[in-house]
């Protein structure tokens, strides 16, 4: 499967990685205090691909915004959007107030009409996508791709035909948690199904927060790769979201991406901890699972120097001076998710040939 996924990476962008893995005579190595232009360069070609951003749940708390102007009120508008080298985001669909509402599957489709809306509104600035190839194709044309996700799998209704419709509007990534079906105890029997439904559909089982249990099995029966989409190394810092560093490495193994956070909770009170985050997962799963998320607009407090989307470039100069070559910066922005969305859409190709739509129903499952 692996072997496969690769040849999906077109032939211009395997060209951009080896350019630059191979410096040549007559372009010597910029000094070390030249890192922050570098990094700007860099994320001209290779901009952020931020995997947790919660904009549309803080714009339904204002009266009012202009994200084309900027806006002060949040962390992510346009312009540092353009001075962050941001390429794409993740917008997560998370549940306002309680953890638990009444009625989750109404809340995210509430979030999904306002993040339609907001798309809509800066035809300019913002462009819905719903593959890797329309993440490109909005880089390709100046504009920040939009991909809607992670929902929380409440959000899915405990129904198959709920996860298919969510899929439908555009819903790309689910976290698998806080259910009956997915929780401390792992997968339930339904559980399984899910994610084999996910699979089909080309929906990305999002592990952070999941319990090591349903961690696991996910990764043992999933045919697609696995997305953290906020998680730091458990080893550096013990928050609940954060990953051990065996569930870490599975994940390398599962060609799958562990997102860093920008936030102080999960990693420290500054720039040089999330870098050393991303230090230990580099080292611990491989370059090639490693990425970035702001969590910005969630309410997390960001560490000194990380203060909103604007300051992507100062994290990765931090990480040239530590030594991080081009094609692994390359990789960490944006080559890494683009790899993941590809290797999800190859997984949901081959399952739709094997096995029709699941009309499978969580009370005899689980009885």
């Amino acid at each position: 499967m692996a072997e496969l996924q690769e040849e999906l990476i077109t032939a211009a962008e395997t060209g951009e990685l080896d350019e630059l893995s191979s410096p040549t005579e007559e372009a010597p190595e910029p000094p070390a205090d030249d890192a922050l232009t570098r990094a700007r360069a860099l994320l001209t070609h290779h901009p952020v691909a931020d995997g947790y951003c919660g904009l549309p749940a803080t714009l339904r708390t204002l009266p009012w915004y202009d994200l084309e102007l900027g806006e002060t009120s949040v962390d992510t508008d346009i312009p540092r959007l353009r001075d962050g080298g941001v390429g794409a985001l993740l917008w997560t669909l998370r549940l306002p107030g309680a953890a638990a509402p009444e009625h989750p599957v109404t809340a995210v489709l509430e979030q999904l009409d306002l993040a339609r809306h907001v798309v809509a509104e800066y035809p300019e600035g913002l462009r819905l996508a719903r593959s890797a190839s329309e993440a490109c194709d909005a880089r390709a044309y100046g504009r920040v791709a939009v991909l809607m996700g992670p929902a929380p799998a409440s959000a899915a209704g405990d129904s198959l035909a709920t996860l298919r419709a969510l899929y439908a509007l555009g819903v790309r990534l689910l976290t698998l948690s806080g259910t009956s079906w997915a929780g401390e105890a792992g997968l339930t029997r339904f559980g399984e199904e899910v994610v084999r439904e996910m699979n089909r559909l080309g929906v990305l089982a999002d592990l952070t927060g999941a319990s090591a249990r349903t961690a696991r099995r996910v990764l043992e029966i999933t045919k697609a790769p696995v997305i953290l989409t906020h998680s730091g190394a458990h080893a550096l810092n013990g928050h609940p979201d954060n990953v051990p560093d065996d569930l870490l490495a599975e994940v390398g193994a599962n060609t799958g991406v562990c997102l860093v956070p920008c936030s102080a909770e999960h990693t420290g009170p500054a720039l040089g901890d999330v870098a050393d985050h991303l230090d230990h997962v580099r080292r611990v799963a491989g370059a090639r699972a490693v990425g970035l998320a702001g969590t910005y607009d969630t309410g997390a407090v960001h560490p000194e120097g990380l203060a909103d989307v604007s300051r992507y470039p100062y994290l990765l100069a931090e990480l040239i001076e530590r030594g991080w070559t081009e094609t692994e910066l390359a990789l960490l922005t944006w080559g890494n998710v683009q790899r993941v969305l590809q290797g999800t859409e190859f997984a949901a190709r081959a399952a739709a040939l094997r096995r029709p739509p699941s009309t499978a129903r969580i009370e005899p499952l689980d009885a």
